[in-house]
């Protein structure tokens, strides 16, 4: 009988919600289009990205992107997709990315803080002016 309570133990741990245990929260989602290779967002008080320090999924043709604000005129773009296994990461708590498939962590700049991903993930290029976010694929 304990041998079978150690499986089931052994069990539910695997099993365990633990990767989005870490409080992350799912993120928004902003649909965009990439016109000559960039795509613009209007940046404004409804925008989900309206708060230093929010985050969002910028869903395009070519896939989605993670965008946070990381300061009052800064912002990052990131590939949303997790070097670990290719699973789409949609968590976001405290600056940290959360990928939902294995628990990889991954700061606002790309770097990973927690494996098992072991590479950073893709950034591109942000320009900040007048309300206007635009992100160069």
């Amino acid at each position: 009988m304990a041998w079978g309570g150690a499986v089931s133990a052994i069990l539910q741990s695997c099993s365990s919600d633990d990767p989005l245990s870490s409080g992350s929260q799912n993120l928004p989602q902003i649909q965009a289009t990439a016109v000559n290779g960039v795509i613009t967002l209007v940046i404004d008080a409804g925008s989900p990205l309206a708060a230093v320090g929010s985050a969002a999924q910028v869903q395009h043709a070519s896939g989605t992107l993670l965008v946070a604000r990381t300061a009052q005129n800064e912002f990052t773009a990131l590939t949303a997709v997790c070097t670990h296994q290719q699973c789409t990461i949609n968590g976001y708590a405290n600056q940290i990315y959360t990928c939902p498939c294995h628990g990889s962590q991954f700061n606002t700049n790309g770097q990973v803080t927690r494996g098992p991903a072991a590479a950073a993930l893709r950034k591109y290029a942000t320009q900040f002016a007048n309300d206007q976010l635009s992100i160069t694929l």
